[in-house]
């Protein structure tokens, strides 16, 4: 089984993948294969896996590069096409998450694995105000820089998903289950989705034995 967390900027994301983490490993424990957040360790990856240099790890956030700039360093030969880091991004994605015991943050990783039967989809909302107090508590940042770091992740995740993508990240459709962190905290949001996930991993198990017996 495998994890995907979409988010609004703020929502607490790393925070529940981590308690999610905790908690998948204590209830399933899978003998040396620790559950494994992946949010900006996945940048690593997509850069080791196809051979890729360091200097691309600027160019590898969702927030960072718009269409224009994308154009623009691309003429002048400064980086690959954009949809070739997110080509590569994507291999790499469905590669975790073939292996399972991933949970997967941001990316656009619940469209891309979204034909996968052993995936779990969740995305993490709250009101903007509750967001730029996680955002100024966890980041030690100011109120101005917290709202700025806020709208301008915001605006970058719905791009990337929209440019590569072709969907719109606020679709309810794209996710089993959406949790509004404002009304349910990190630890009680990794507690559902552990529960969410382990019933259907029973079940899947369960009608994967009716059908070979």
């Amino acid at each position: 089984m495998a994890v995907t967390l979409s988010r609004q900027a703020g929502a607490g994301a790393w925070i529940v993948a981590r308690e999610l983490a905790a908690r998948l490993d204590q209830r399933a424990p899978a003998e040396d294969v620790k559950w494994t957040v992946f949010d900006k360790e996945l940048v690593e990856h997509v850069l080791e896996n196809h051979n890729l240099p360091k200097k691309l790890v600027s160019f590898m956030p969702e927030d960072r590069v718009s269409m224009l700039e994308d154009m623009v360093t691309e003429l002048l030969g400064l980086h690959p096409p954009s949809w070739n880091l997110v080509r590569a991004t994507s291999d790499t994605i469905l590669r975790l998450a073939a292996v399972g015991n991933v949970i997967l943050i941001g990316r656009g990783a619940n469209v891309i694995t979204m034909k996968l039967p052993h995936m779990v989809h969740v995305r993490l909302v709250g009101s903007l105000e509750k967001r730029i107090e996680r955002v100024m508590e966890y980041l030690k940042l100011e109120r101005k820089a917290a709202v700025e770091f806020v709208e301008k992740a915001d605006r970058g995740h719905h791009r990337y998903l929209r440019e590569h993508f072709k969907v719109e990240i606020d679709n309810p459709l794209l996710y089993d289950l959406i949790i509004n962190t404002d009304r349910v905290t990190c630890e009680q949001a990794a507690e559902l989705i552990a529960e969410m996930l382990l019933r259907r991993a029973a079940s899947e198990e369960a009608r994967s034995g009716t059908h070979t017996g």
